[in-house]
């Protein structure tokens, strides 16, 4: 029997979903938080449930080859990176065998598709376009491990050092201007979050304020101030969030400086990127991410090709110069109103956007329209694509599916769905879109049998 409190000498024989460490006791689960696989471990059982539980290092027997002392002071403490401890030469190990184990979870090991070795980054830091950053109590930083307390950082070795400086230098500030952070716990106060967006090829920045209320103490004071210390600076916006919610952002957004969008450069094309927008948060990997699966598409020039989940319209706008016709479909109106946008701005005329849910607007296109792909491009949320949309395409029959994922679980799922019903999987490439965390994006190349 397995107790809390209990103490036992440990080897590690795997490392899980989120890299957390896994063994065994008597056939007994045991997840063991920053080790690594191979390592001898002394462990305190801090959790017990009937066949699995949970337990924390206290003494490093036999140390891993590839642990490394994390760059970061607040590692330990703060939920964004879960990696740090691991080299990025373990990390990338490490997801290569997550994405090839899971994947074949689902569809058996005896599976013929090539599997390519993860892209990794030269340099895995500083890589993050995007920042969020929750306020608390006259703190801003991130929150720590499984909670909603925030932990103060100084700085992250994830997020671009222009954008951190912008974010703790605006929240100062607003501080000294007597605004009061939001509680959770109450509702009381009114700045819940501050967001920071650069363009990583242009140089601009976009900083977001999330407010519980329209009210914002020294607004001129905050405008004053950062544009002497940011040239760069091109938009401040305030968002108002009123919900009880965990959602970070709200509806309502007011440009109180600058325009409502920056410009940033991918590739050959420049993207408008509001604060709604979804958008990689690692630009130079994403480069390689499309062009990746745009050359696995092998295009000839005269398809027709549906980029499904399309955002502001990244993989359309990479995809127009190989296809006769793009049609991007994304949900949020925002969204396609960038896309829209972003195709004036590099004067890409063959490509129809459409606003809807990919699982309502493609069965009307296929079924009322008669419009068919001979190429389908994917990029979904982590729950994956609806049955319905995945129904739709079995019936259309195109040529070549490319599922771009960034959860390989619900990716192995999908894929064993398509093998089911006419397709055949061809070659799975990862790429390390996430360095020092446990999350992976990962093409899939399919064709119809």
């Amino acid at each position: 029997m397995i107790n809390k409190n209990d103490e036992y000498i440990v080897e590690i024989i795997d490392n899980g979903i989120d890299g957390e460490g896994i063994a065994k006791i008597d056939g007994y689960t045991l997840f063991v938080e920053g080790a690594i696989k191979g390592e001898k471990i002394k462990v305190l059982i801090v959790k017990a449930n009937k066949t699995y539980g949970y337990g924390k290092i206290i003494e490093l027997i036999e140390k891993s080859p590839y642990r490394v002392e994390p760059i970061c002071p607040q590692y330990k403490k703060c939920g964004g990176c879960s990696l740090q401890h691991m080299s990025y030469e373990a990390q990338m190990r490490y997801k290569e065998e997550k994405v090839k184990k899971t994947i074949n979870k689902f569809l058996g090991e005896n599976n013929n598709f090539i599997f390519n070795s993860i892209i990794g980054m030269g340099i895995p830091y500083n890589y993050r376009n995007k920042a969020q950053y929750p306020c608390q109590s006259g703190k801003i930083g991130f929150y720590s491990v499984r909670s909603h307390e925030v932990i103060e950082n100084n700085y992250c070795y994830i997020q671009d050092e222009e954008s951190d400086k912008l974010a703790k230098k605006a929240f100062d500030i607003l501080m000294q201007s007597n605004n009061v952070c939001y509680n959770e716990k109450d509702g009381t106060g009114n700045i819940r979050h501050i967001m920071v967006r650069i363009g990583k090829n242009s140089g601009e920045l976009m900083l977001v304020i999330i407010t519980k209320n329209e009210v914002l103490l020294g607004k001129e004071e905050l405008i004053k101030k950062l544009k002497e210390e940011f040239p760069n600076l091109k938009s401040i916006i305030q968002n108002i969030n009123d919900k009880n919610t965990n959602i970070i952002m709200g509806k309502t957004c007011k440009t109180l400086y600058g325009e409502d969008y920056i410009v940033d450069i991918l590739g050959e094309y420049k993207f408008k990127i509001s604060p709604l927008s979804f958008y990689q948060v690692n630009p130079v990997q994403t480069e390689i991410l499309y062009y990746t699966a745009v050359e696995m598409a092998k295009l000839k020039g005269d398809e027709i090709s549906f980029d499904l989940y399309c955002g502001i319209g990244t993989i359309s706008s990479f995809l127009s110069s190989k296809c006769k016709k793009v049609y991007g479909v994304e949900i949020v109106p925002e969204a396609i109103e960038d896309a829209k946008e972003n195709a004036k701005l590099n004067e890409i005329t063959n490509i129809d956007f459409r606003c809807g849910a990919a699982e309502d607007i493609i069965p009307k296109m296929y079924e009322e329209d008669n419009i068919k792909a001979n190429v389908v491009f994917v990029d979904p949320p982590r729950k994956g694509c609806d049955q319905v949309l995945l129904d739709t395409i079995i019936k259309m029959k195109p040529e070549k599916m490319i599922y771009i994922s960034c959860n390989v679980a619900t990716l192995g799922r999908d894929l064993k769905y398509l093998i089911d019903n006419s397709f055949e999987l061809q070659i799975v490439q990862p790429v390390d879109q996430f360095p020092q965390t446990a999350h992976v994006e990962t093409i899939a190349l399919l064709r119809l049998k």
